[in-house]
């Protein structure tokens, strides 16, 4: 098994249900919805066998792939360097570890989830779901890419299936909303390539030399990059045509830092870089919320980390007090808009803003707790919003609405959703013993360490947690049940199936967490002793 591609067969098989789709007549709605549900298990249970195989004692990359890609000559010739040649090259490269793992099972699981959550679609089945599927194809690549260049074309491959399953098959103001996905996105995407632009071309420098012929390749590979940004700047020197050095200095490492932050803060969200998310939420299929919420924006949390955090570690631990308050205001301000909401998809989306900023205190802690609490929050956020944008689309199918005013006593009527909803809403909250617990636990905790004040008013948010969670799931659960709702029934197969796999995940991670922190322990620790070695070093 050692030499099978196993994370490029995770990674590209969704391509597969795509083939298949497209020679099925569009009149086959049942096929089409089929053949998606179980193109989709594929990954899931290639994602389970590399849980299973995954050797938690090691803190570096597991399961390695790389073969040469692109590469493109340079004409480069001067008088000074004749005889130096200049190659751009980039790899395919793919690999995972502690923090990458649990976040590309959580897309296999939440895809297949979503998928089944599909039956709420009712027109264009076929280009749904081949859409469905290029975005799966692009959420794996972003989690394993190892090259800058890959990871950043993974990453556009998540847009454009996005705008398209927001802008058809959305609601009234779909098109706004996945213009604005697209705009707000897009510039995020342009800081980013930018700052890789600038990485490939200063620190990712290898040379070889073979007589007086020497080779210079500027790539994209993170090993490259990683290692030439902490060597010395005696060992790693750069040369441009004119025979002049050159490294990245100082300053330029700051500048590409709050580069990434942007970036990958825009995709977070990170406030006040939110607002296109909001539209989202309330616009799109429940089903590609549940991607959304549930996958796309642990991309930024995981960008940041993977790449302003461990490439920048000095310029990161210089700002951890600013990264702190920006959490802080996160949590703050959307758990306290979360509370005045009408609309319980505004809600859930307050709640995401919320809960993103507890991602951003675990970072800021810098420790192996908080780190931990950060990565857990993400997987742990992942599966209790998919949960809740599961519900909704299912309270909305029956009812028409998801207007709180409007919602009422539907424990009555559907017993069984009311009850998933209202342990979706528990774990949202922080009770002990499930998911949400935990990952706040050690967030908190990680944190407490370095900033007791911040941390302290950053608690209040459980609190207006508690609020906003209860005045949303009891009003619609309990009371008298309105008299112009319709009569209901309960939930379907298709519909029962993931609400309770997604609940059962989130019970499992409350009570035995260490089925994550154990692969996630390593990489993180790992992490820490990197980031407190260089920035002891001056970084």
């Amino acid at each position: 098994m050692d030499k099978i591609p196993i994370l490029s067969l995770i990674t590209f098989s969704p391509l597969l249900g795509v083939l298949v789709l497209m020679f099925l007549p569009k009149s086959q709605g049942q096929w089409i919805k089929t053949t998606a549900i179980l193109t989709t298990l594929i990954p899931l249970g290639l994602s389970v066998w590399l849980y299973a195989q995954f050797n938690s004692n090691v803190a570096g990359m597991q399961f390695k792939e790389s073969v040469p890609w692109i590469s493109i000559p340079l004409d480069r010739e001067t008088q000074v360097l004749s005889q130096t040649s200049f190659f751009v090259e980039f790899k395919y490269a793919l690999a995972v570890d502690g923090l990458s793992l649990p976040l590309v099972f959580l897309t296999a699981l939440v895809a297949t989830m979503a998928a089944l959550a599909s039956v709420y679609i009712k027109k264009r089945w076929k280009s749904y779901f081949i859409w469905f599927l290029l975005l799966e194809v692009g959420m794996f690549g972003v989690f394993m890419a190892q090259d800058l260049f890959l990871f950043f074309v993974f990453f556009e491959v998540t847009l454009v299936p996005m705008f398209f399953l927001i802008g058809i098959w959305g609601y009234m103001d779909r098109e706004r909303a996945a213009n604005k996905f697209l705009i707000y996105n897009g510039l995020g995407s342009a800081i980013m390539l930018i700052a890789f632009l600038i990485l490939v071309s200063t620190a990712g420098f290898t040379q070889t030399v073979v007589g007086n012929a020497v080779t210079i390749h500027y790539t994209g590979d993170l090993n490259v990059i990683t290692e030439n940004l902490f060597q010395s700047v005696d060992s790693y020197v750069n040369q441009n045509e004119e025979g002049n050095v050159f490294f990245l200095s100082a300053t330029m490492k700051w500048v590409l830092f709050i580069m990434l932050l942007v970036a990958f803060g825009i995709k977070l969200p990170l406030f006040p870089f939110h607002t296109w998310m909001l539209k989202v939420h309330t616009e799109a299929p429940p089903s590609v919320v549940m991607i959304h919420s549930g996958i796309l924006l642990k991309m930024g949390a995981y960008g940041l980390i993977r790449f302003g955090i461990l490439l920048f570690p000095q310029q990161a631990v210089g700002w951890a007090t600013v990264l702190a308050v920006l959490g802080v205001i996160n949590i703050l301000y959307g758990a306290i808009l979360a509370f005045v909401q009408k609309e319980f998809k505004l809600v859930l989306a307050y709640s995401s803003i919320s809960h993103m900023g507890i991602v951003l205190l675990g970072i800021a802690a810098f420790n192996t707790i908080g780190l931990e609490g950060a990565v857990f929050q993400l997987v742990s956020h992942g599966l209790i919003s998919a949960l809740l944008f599961l519900i909704v689309g299912s309270i909305y199918e029956r009812t028409h609405t998801t207007r709180l005013e409007e919602l009422g006593g539907l424990a009555k009527s559907i017993p069984f959703i009311s009850g998933i909803l209202l342990l979706a809403g528990m774990a949202s909250l922080g009770l002990p013993g499930l998911s949400g617990f935990v990952s706040e636990f050690l967030a908190f905790v990680g944190l407490f360490e370095s900033h007791k004040i911040v941390t302290a008013v950053g608690a209040l948010g459980i609190i207006l947690a508690a609020v906003y969670v209860l005045r949303g799931v009891l009003g619609i659960t309990y009371g008298p049940l309105r008299s112009e709702l319709p009569a209901m029934r309960d939930a379907r197969f298709i519909e029962a199936v993931p609400m309770i796999t997604l609940a059962a995940f989130i019970i499992v991670l409350g009570v035995y967490p260490s089925i994550l922190t154990e692969p996630l322990h390593q990489t993180v620790s790992g992490f820490d002793q990197f980031i407190r070695s260089v920035t002891k070093m001056g970084g």
